[in-house]
């Protein structure tokens, strides 16, 4: 029996994939539900009271730290900057009894495979085997990376993983911008605790991307959407929330846990937070977008 008291971590304890699901310490599948934070260096919500409020007000059981590694300001500038933030938001997660995912936000990550080794050997020795803890290893492989790329860059980093102990889930992205899971189900990698991420944006990605996930699925793998918009892939454009409501049925349906992108206040049409919201939460209805405010009620459905 899974038990309906206590914080979600309490409830369900280590994650693990058994049988082409993420299930908890009771055996039984789990479904997580939150936000994805914004890229960490153009992100002031990267504390613990943003944390606070989206498990109080909003119910979310999850939040993902995306650490921003290319770009102005990335972790290949200011890895000290970036590795605090994502700390912030891992250790207040833990305090408040959530899920964390811990996520190299990199569409070139085998291109750093040095660094990513290094802060995932870092971040496993810190919380090896805490049950809050996810990592995600590559966060969206571009269309011109093959799956034997990606696949050889995520055996490299989880072998630093569990070289250190840590059974942590761990997460690993997928070409086309982590929509060829069912590719990767072909040749999945070796290690028992493994999951793939599956991202969408409802404007853009319908039920062709539904049919992959489902084939991928068919072939025993297990998903979690770590990132998905309302909008269109660009992060930005007309929301399509008829769209994401079949989106979020699918996943509810085969208990695929998810993370929206995202919760930031970027003038753009996927944030949650309108511009210059409360930078340490608590935020009103009307701090929020139109997304943000959809995206709020189906957390706490």
């Amino acid at each position: 029996m899974v038990p309906t008291d206590g914080t979600p971590v309490e409830r369900h304890g280590v994650l693990r994939v058994k049988d082409g699901n993420i299930v908890g310490e009771h055996g039984a599948p789990v479904q997580l539900k939150g936000m994805s934070l914004f890229w960490s260096q153009w992100s002031n919500y990267y504390n613990g009271n943003v944390v606070n409020s989206i498990a109080d007000n909003w119910k979310a059981t999850v939040v993902r730290a995306a650490m921003g590694i290319e770009n102005e300001g990335g972790y290949l500038e200011d890895a000290g900057g970036q590795k605090a933030k994502a700390k912030a938001v891992a250790d207040a997660a833990i305090a408040k009894g959530i899920y964390v995912i811990l996520d190299w936000h990199d569409h070139n990550a085998n291109n750093h495979l040095d660094q990513a080794r290094s802060y995932f050997r870092e971040v496993a020795q810190t919380y090896k085997n805490v049950p809050n803890v996810i990592f995600e290893v590559f966060n969206e492989p571009l269309n011109t990376h093959n799956w034997q790329t990606v696949k050889s860059y995520a055996e490299a980093v989880i072998g630093e993983i569990r070289g250190q102990g840590a059974n942590n889930l761990v997460i690993v992205g997928s070409p086309n911008w982590s929509q060829d899971a069912d590719i990767a189900a072909d040749n999945r990698i070796n290690d028992p605790n493994v999951a793939y991420t599956l991202h969408f944006y409802a404007a853009t990605h319908k039920n062709t991307l539904r049919e992959k996930a489902q084939r991928a699925m068919d072939k025993g793998l297990a998903l979690f959407v770590t990132e998905w918009g309302t909008c269109d892939a660009s992060g930005d454009g007309a929301l399509d929330l008829g769209e994401s409501g079949t989106w979020l049925n699918f996943l509810d349906a085969h208990n695929i846990s998810w993370a929206n992108w995202s919760l930031g206040d970027k003038a753009e049409a996927c944030s949650a937070l309108k511009p210059r919201a409360n930078t340490m939460g608590n935020w009103t209805d009307n701090d929020l977008t139109e997304s943000g405010k959809w995206v709020k009620a189906k957390i706490a459905e």
